[in-house]
């Protein structure tokens, strides 16, 4: 059992800190939504009044944030979160950010003495519910082997992807693929059914044959097909479009950066925006179903 700061219970973080309370860890929480705070108290886990009372006394801390910004803006500077943190933590950095600033953040917490991790997942909000995700790893491999039994309390798969930052590139690059699998299933999907095919016989036949990909097997983006996927509940739930078209960002910053041709990345960004400018940015990234078919 590990004494564990968890910050920023969202839909990914709230289902994964609960599978830290039901691993049995003396779990600490924190989130600007008392009502989230309020949901772990109920089943055990100790509210916190704000990120510094989360982490006094914690061996391992956890952040779950939104964006860079945050994350540089809760930890980094004079009065920084870092500064709070017991020098021999362990700081678990699950959000998805650019690169860059986990490199920045990573240097700002050795420079006192605590081991960072960048570690983004993968595997949606039902990946945390069952705590099923992947973790993808950046950092020193003396500090994920200290880890690991965290992240196994909340994921199936541990993979070291590299050094400082590595967690982030191999994040951004999964989900610039994932956005372009979605794009190129709906895009397929419109066209068979505006040609009288039966939705649900079309993703099993693409399912089962040379286009069979993640979203088929899945996620399938079309109404009815798969009952428990965000497009049978009104696009609700799931994984927002704002979310894919921020990471997809992140990872054209990563490609210019490298001086990268990601020319379906950039696209699939392009069709993200035009989501997010037709209101449709807290939908399901699915939602760009509705692209081929409105």
């Amino acid at each position: 059992m590990s004494k564990i700061a968890f910050i920023g219970l969202g839909h990914m973080g709230l289902p994964m800190a609960r599978n830290l309370l039901k691993a049995g860890h003396d779990l600490k929480v924190y989130d600007l939504v008392q009502a989230a705070v309020d949901e772990l108290a109920a089943e055990g886990a100790k509210p916190a009044r704000d990120a510094r009372e989360a982490v006094n006394g914690a061996q391992v801390v956890i952040t779950m944030l939104p964006a860079s910004r945050h994350v540089e803006g809760l930890l980094l500077g004079d009065g920084g979160l870092l500064e709070s943190i017991a020098t021999g933590s362990l700081l678990l950095e699950c959000s998805t950010i650019a690169p860059e600033s986990a490199r920045k953040v990573h240097a700002a917490a050795k420079a006192r003495g605590i081991e960072l991790l960048d570690a983004p997942v993968s595997g949606g909000t039902a990946g945390a519910a069952a705590g099923t995700l992947t973790f993808m790893v950046g950092g020193e491999a003396g500090a994920l082997e200290k880890a690991r039994p965290i992240f196994q309390s909340m994921g199936k798969n541990i993979f070291h992807a590299g050094p400082d930052g590595a967690g982030q590139v191999a994040k951004v690059c999964n989900n610039q693929l994932l956005a372009v699998q979605m794009i190129g299933t709906a895009e397929s999907m419109a066209l068979g059914v505006a040609n009288g095919l039966d939705p649900a016989i079309l993703a099993e036949i693409m399912r089962q044959s040379s286009g069979g990909n993640w979203v088929l097997e899945r996620y399938n983006p079309w109404p009815g097909v798969m009952p428990n996927a965000p497009a049978s509940k009104e696009y609700d739930g799931g994984f927002m479009a704002e979310l894919m078209a921020k990471d997809l960002g992140l990872a054209q910053e990563t490609a210019q950066s490298s001086l990268s041709s990601t020319p379906m990345g950039a696209l699939a960004l392009q069709i993200y925006r035009l989501l997010l400018k037709q209101g449709k940015g807290k939908k399901d990234f699915s939602v760009v179903q509705k692209l081929f078919v409105e």
